[in-house]
């Protein structure tokens, strides 16, 4: 008998992205990458993002640590659009300039 295990602040329905449930338009993935990009601690999450609870904090993390391989494939999928997104979008007359000058 395998243990069911329960984020009473995370909601994952199925072909969804888990998100918390008092907010959500927060998926988890988001505070993950406040994780790995900041290094940012549950309570630090929390004095950046006041809105959010010590318990939602600690349940996404949690819940990141046992579905790490899912999250992280997540976080590289949204990582991949923008990279596309940037490269498809054209570089606006600023950054042409500023490369102009820098090519001088």
């Amino acid at each position: 008998m395998t243990p069911q295990l329960a984020y009473p602040h995370i909601e994952k329905l199925e072909n969804e992205v888990a998100h918390l449930k008092r907010w959500p338009r927060v998926r988890v993935a988001q505070l993950v990458m406040d994780y790995l990009a900041h290094g940012w601690s549950p309570d630090e999450m929390c004095r950046q993002h006041p809105y959010l609870s010590s318990a939602e904090a600690h349940a996404a993390m949690a819940y990141y640590y046992d579905h790490q391989a899912e999250l992280d494939a997540e976080i590289q999928e949204e990582l991949a659009q923008a990279d596309q997104f940037a490269a498809d979008s054209p570089r606006s007359a600023l950054a042409q300039r500023l490369s102009a000058l820098k090519g001088r």
